[in-house]
Formats: structure tokens, C-alpha cells, sequence
């Protein structure tokens, strides 16, 4: 971390990476020599979530998001699928992209089906709105993507007409194109995360400090520890499968 911190400023970018439990656990140094130092150092987080199965929790980054969200000046992104984790690494590597700070990329062992084409282009800070509904808006990033895109099928088979959208960049977070939604009556996010700290608390948060006249379900690991298992065992346990999600959207009755 401190040779990182230190090509920084020497006016290199560059690329610190392991898995995303095990980098963020040099949280001390990660948080001043790159965060207070303002070092423009791009921080990879891989193995994120229980989706990467029977390794089980010692290797599960679950509240990466949570610690790295907190210290200022870092910015948290999370990619959705190859077109879109190659572009935020082009972002991120060019050092005239307009951002120079430091930045936490959380990327997954298993791969993501595609949601975009070649024809996608990523905005750094702005959300990326995939399919425009009514009454719910369902909210994922990173592995919470696919289950959310599932649960939109299942609820359109029953009538009901979602809002998709990928929050691509955690923090900092797009207040404006959220605040867009608030004709929404529900609003769930899902994410392969810690429900503490991550991207529900961070859409709490604009809920709260804007009085949005929304309801908020968070989908994600609850207050517990990740397991070992198949992911698609783990999934079902943690209640982040499209059907468990589409389930608890039935539930409010819209």
C-alpha cells in the first residue's frame, strides 16, 4: 500500500489487487497513506461476496464496501459485466480521465452475464438507468445485477412493470438521477454485500437526507457471516435469488 501511495506521487497510476477481505484488511494504511494522502492509487478488490462459494467466509469480502466508503476522498465502483469493468479500468488508468483520486473497484471471482453491448459508455458517478418502469425500482450492482434483472422478469410475467437500474458507482453516489425515481413507491436494492454499509445504506442515506416519500427493502447479507458452499446454494440461503426477490416484492402488495 505504501508503494502505491508512493508512485502516486510520483505521477504513476497505479493498480493495487487482492481479494477484497484481504486488501481492505490494511485498512490503517489504506486509509492514510491513499485516503488522507489523496494518493490516486486504484485499489482491486476481487473474490467479493458469498457468490465466490466454498471458500466460505475467511475469503468473502462482505463489508469491503462498508470500510472503504467511509474514508473521504475514496471512491467505491463496482462493475457490472465485462464491457463495463473494462471501460472503468480505462477510466481509471488514464491519467487525464478528470479524476485523480483514490478509488476501490470491487470485482467478483464467478463471471457476469452481459448486461450492455459494445456500445455502452460508462459515466463515472452516474447511475445507469437499464429498463424505465413504474410503482418499483429495483437497484443492483455487481453480482446483485443478474438476481435483480430475474426479478424484473418474474414481476413483468405478474403484471407489474419495474424500474432496473445499475449503480455502477457506489460513492460517490448519483443523488440527482435517484431522486429522479421517487414517483417509485418501492425502491430495493440488491447487492452481495453486508446490508450495513454498503449500497442500501448508501440509497438510505439520499432517502433520508432528501425526505423521499419512498419504501426502502434492502437485499443482501444481513447482519451474519458468509458461509462455505455451492453460490447457488449460498444465494438461496442469504435470500438473493430473482425468485426470493420478486418474493418479498409480492409481499407489499403493489
Amino acid at each position: 500500500v505504501g508503494t502505491a501511495a508512493g508512485l502516486a506521487f510520483e505521477g504513476y497510476v497505479p493498480f493495487l489487487c487482492s481479494f477484497g477481505c484481504f486488501v481492505t484488511g490494511r485498512y490503517d494504511q489504506i486509509r492514510l497513506s491513499v485516503g488522507y494522502s489523496q494518493a490516486g492509487v486504484r485499489i482491486i478488490g476481487t473474490h467479493a461476496g458469498v457468490g465466490i462459494g466454498d471458500d466460505g467466509h475467511s475469503q468473502m469480502g462482505l463489508e469491503d464496501v462498508s470500510l472503504m466508503r467511509a474514508i473521504p476522498t475514496m471512491a467505491v465502483l463496482q462493475p457490472a459485466d465485462e464491457f463495463e469493468t473494462k471501460q472503468m479500468i480505462e477510466f481509471l488508468a488514464k491519467g487525464d480521465s478528470g479524476y485523480k483520486g483514490p478509488a476501490y473497484i470491487r470485482l467478483t471471482r464467478q463471471n457476469m452475464p452481459a448486461v450492455h453491448d459494445e456500445n455502452y459508455r460508462f459515466q463515472f458517478g452516474k447511475l445507469d438507468l437499464l429498463k424505465a418502469g413504474d410503482k418499483v425500482a429495483l437497484i443492483g450492482t455487481g453480482a446483485g445485477l443478474p438476481e435483480a434483472t430475474e426479478a424484473v422478469k418474474i414481476l413483468e410475467q405478474k403484471g407489474l412493470k419495474p424500474t432496473l437500474v445499475n449503480i455502477h458507482t457506489i460513492k460517490p453516489l448519483d443523488k440527482d438521477g435517484l431522486v429522479k425515481l421517487k414517483s417509485h413507491k418501492l425502491w430495493v436494492t440488491v447487492e452481495d454485500h453486508s446490508v450495513i454499509g454498503g449500497l442500501g445504506s448508501a440509497v438510505a442515506e439520499v432517502i433520508a437526507d432528501e425526505g423521499l416519500p419512498v419504501k426502502l427493502i434492502r437485499i443482501g447479507v444481513q447482519d451474519e457471516f458468509g458461509e462455505s458452499g455451492e453460490p447457488v446454494e449460498l444465494y438461496e440461503k442469504f435470500g438473493l435469488t430473482g425468485k426470493q426477490i420478486a418474493e418479498r416484492i409480492f409481499k407489499e402488495g403493489l
